[in-house]
């Protein structure tokens, strides 16, 4: 058996003061590693045109995709159509990890999320989320907002989750590596 390289009690880096504390985990980052700024991983989930969600299907297994993200009221926001098997999965259990990042070794930094997905139906918040995802993405990605969920001019319809984030990690490979962990409220703090 391997042993976790995590340390029982690992170092808890001071709050920046853009944000929140967040613990620096010795076993994943390099001696003297410096914290990564929680304004560095809030503008990494905001950024971010791709994310991969993460479910849980009924059987068990887990299931993964791509989509976009929006980040508004504490929470990153996601669509689904509500055939699709993660719209499925989430109907049956709500927890969810959000990742994003790259695929590059150097001078990278990969963010991931664990949480709860709700459903967002309220109309006021679907025409502000609908606002963000077309001011993000451009035009193509224009929703009304009928019957608790976008509408797309093809005639798409969408589900939109928000997602109450549990615990955020950071990993980032510089000429150091550092790994961060920040327990949270259900909401994004600032940054």
């Amino acid at each position: 058996m391997t042993a976790d390289p995590t340390p029982a009690t690992p170092a808890t880096a001071p709050a920046a003061p853009d944000g929140p504390a967040g613990t620096l985990i010795p076993g994943y980052s390099s001696p003297g590693a410096r914290p990564v700024p929680w304004s560095t991983v809030r503008r990494v989930l905001e950024s971010a045109e791709i994310s991969w969600i993460s479910t849980v299907r009924p059987d068990g297994r887990p299931h993964v995709t791509p989509l976009m993200t929006v980040v508004a009221d504490g929470r990153l926001h996601v669509t689904t159509g509500p055939q699709e098997r993660k719209a499925r999965n989430l109907a049956q259990n709500p927890h969810v990890v959000l990742t994003t990042g790259t695929n590059a070794y150097v001078d990278a930094l990969d963010v991931v999320v664990e949480g709860s997905a709700e459903r967002v139906t309220e109309e006021a918040a679907l025409l502000r989320l609908a606002e963000r995802w077309r001011c993000k993405y451009g035009d193509d990605w224009a929703f009304t907002v009928r019957d608790g969920s976008f509408h797309h001019g093809d005639g798409g319809e969408a589900s939109v989750f928000a997602v109450r984030p549990d615990v955020v990690f950071a990993y980032e490979r510089t000429a150091e590596h550092a790994a961060m962990r920040w327990v949270l409220d259900g909401a994004l703090p600032p940054g």
